[in-house]
């Protein structure tokens, strides 16, 4: 598997830890957009798009299995939101690759 692109939309609202959203595209065939880049207290980092349950906690739509491809998502996301410009949207091509055996 690889992501074959990133598109980053910066974010900048007060007193949000939210400060951009992402797509990804895989293998130029498969998209998963909502990606969030939150500031936490220990730097950036990305939550998956989710939805509310009935019972008012919230589950991943989608998600990586492995920390391996969490991590290769996070990499890939991060790094296209560093260079990201100020702008409203932004597209990065990355050369991250996982096999998937």
């Amino acid at each position: 598997m690889k992501i074959t692109n990133v598109s980053i939309r910066k974010v900048e609202r007060e007193d949000s830890r939210m400060k951009g959203i992402a797509s990804v595209l895989l293998d130029d065939e498969f998209a998963v957009h909502d990606i969030r880049i939150i500031e936490g207290t220990k730097g950036l980092f990305i939550a998956m798009p989710s939805r509310k349950t009935s019972t008012g906690g919230y589950r991943d739509i989608a998600h990586p299995i492995s920390q391996e491809v969490r991590s290769m998502f996070e990499k890939a996301i991060l790094d296209a939101y560093e260079t990201a410009e100020d702008a409203p949207s932004t597209t990065s091509e990355t050369e991250n690759s996982t096999e998937e055996e």
